[in-house]
């Protein structure tokens, strides 16, 4: 198992923010997707902190409501940066999807449907590469013996046997648990990994908005104020959903479709940009504030839509992410986070099957594109963002043979 690099508080919020500014103009691909990229450029190229480290910021990502990928992004910056460091990585993560989604937002009806083309398939067979890399690096680090690695296999069919949140919580749960029984070593030294700038108090406080905005927001939007209705509506989606990503479609269908605010050929439309650009999904909701008809609309819309759906998930880490790193410490939980991290790997094995292959890969052209990529990215060594380009402008040649 490697081990951390103690480089806490190391970085600047500048670097943090190129950093996921690139990675926001280049991790296609979903959720599962920016895990790998993440890895490849945070823990690999810059190696901010070790694999079992980065780990136990995806179980702990996993555990908690909101998007995974984005609570990851900000768990990073945070521990590279301090409070100014998530934010940071927040930023550049978000803003280029956001900035698209935005624009899109104005131009909805005038744009054709660009899922079907080519250069949109070979970002999703990059992605394919980039999360077989993750799941072969992460196994190599992480599933050392048997045990483990039996583990991660049966996280991954529980998994795809149960399709949803409830079975990716269920698999993490079961893999502490059979950590905790199975796996006792003498405690690893985790001193240099996530050392964190973050007071209790300020965690508490962070915990305390949380559950009383979660209380008073639905409250104060009974007033009619439409821009306090956008607010609870988002934060509440933002709340209450676990696993990101596509499983907040339901809960954001039913906040602004049924009310007359969007249509369901606009919420389509936008859902399908979403899924054409870099960067989180969530940014989704930057086009509903942009294209919904009440005011406010336009970006300012969209800039209180893209905050609000985002906002529990700051709360959340500034109010775990102190009491995770204590914790993560004790001989019992490393045990349990053992189990945890054979079972994340497990996840992300089962994620490459579905949605990433299955969505992906349609014929051998397909698998070679993706074999080719994955071949740049481990062995060649080549940076995500020239495969990604490099895959989509191959993708696109080989269509017009």
């Amino acid at each position: 198992m490697s081990e951390a690099p103690a480089i806490a508080l190391r970085g600047s919020f500048f670097e943090v923010l190129r950093v996921f500014f690139r990675l926001g103009c280049t991790s296609f691909g979903g959720p599962v997707a920016h895990l790998g990229y993440f890895r490849g450029e945070c823990i690999e190229r810059r190696r901010w902190l070790g694999e079992a480290e980065y780990a136990d910021i995806i179980a702990l990502c996993q555990f908690l409501p909101g998007p995974a990928s984005s609570q990851t992004a900000v768990s990073l910056g945070i521990l590279r940066a301090g409070v100014p460091g998530g934010l940071a990585a927040w930023l550049g993560f978000s803003t280029p999807s956001a900035v698209l989604m935005v624009l899109f937002g104005y131009g909805v009806g005038h744009v054709g449907n660009i899922n079907d083309a080519a250069w949109l398939h070979g970002l999703k067979l990059v992605a394919v590469a980039v999360v077989a890399q993750a799941v072969w690096g992460m196994a190599r680090s992480l599933l050392p013996d048997r045990p483990r690695v039996t583990l991660a296999i049966g996280a991954a069919l529980l998994v795809l046997a149960v399709p949803t949140s409830l079975g990716q919580v269920a698999a993490i749960a079961i893999g502490a648990l059979l950590g905790w029984a199975l796996l006792k070593e003498p405690p690893r030294e985790v001193s240099g990994g996530l050392e964190l700038s973050i007071p209790h108090s300020i965690a508490v406080a962070a915990l305390i908005a949380f559950f009383v905005l979660l209380g008073v927001l639905p409250l104060v939007a009974n007033s009619g104020v439409h821009t306090l209705q956008l607010i609870d509506r988002f934060y509440r989606a933002g709340a209450l959903v676990f696993g990101g990503g596509h499983v907040v479609l339901p809960l954001l269908h039913q906040a602004v479709v049924p009310p007359g605010w969007i249509n369901d050929n606009g919420f389509l439309a936008g859902y399908g940009a979403a899924q054409a650009v870099p960067g989180p999904l969530f940014t989704f909701a930057a086009y509903l504030g942009t294209a919904m008809q009440p005011a406010p609309r336009g970006w300012v819309g969209g800039v209180i839509c893209l905050l609000a759906i985002y906002l529990p998930s700051f709360l959340l880490l500034l109010g775990v992410l102190p009491f995770w790193d204590s914790l993560r410490r004790q001989t019992a939980v490393q045990a349990a986070l053992r189990g945890v991290n054979a079972a994340v790997v497990g996840l992300l094995l089962a994620a490459l099957y579905t949605p990433i292959w299955t969505s992906a890969v349609n014929s051998p052209r397909d698998f070679g594109i993706g074999l080719v990529a994955f071949l740049l990215l481990v062995f060649w060594k080549l940076p995500p963002w020239l495969v990604v380009i490099l895959g989509a402008l191959g993708t696109q040649a080989v269509a017009t043979l």
